[in-house]
């Protein structure tokens, strides 16, 4: 069964030439966890996701899978 993808923060974290250790070190997370929000294993909640969209500069929006 496929994971169904949720967030795009690997793509924006390479779009922004980021790594996944950096973002955790700003959030003060796990880098497992990171990775895991990276492959769509976990999903971070919408206040992390918030965080995520202020340390990268981008709309939150640009974080999510469109749905439509």
């Amino acid at each position: 069964m496929e994971i169904e993808k949720l967030n795009r923060i690997k793509a924006v974290l390479a779009e922004t030439g980021k790594q996944g250790k950096w973002l955790a070190k700003q959030l003060g997370k796990d880098p497992a966890t990171v990775s895991k929000w990276c492959t769509n294993t976990i999903q971070p909640d919408l206040k992390t996701l918030a965080e995520i969209a202020e340390l990268l500069d981008v709309n939150i929006r640009e974080l999510l899978v469109n749905t439509k």
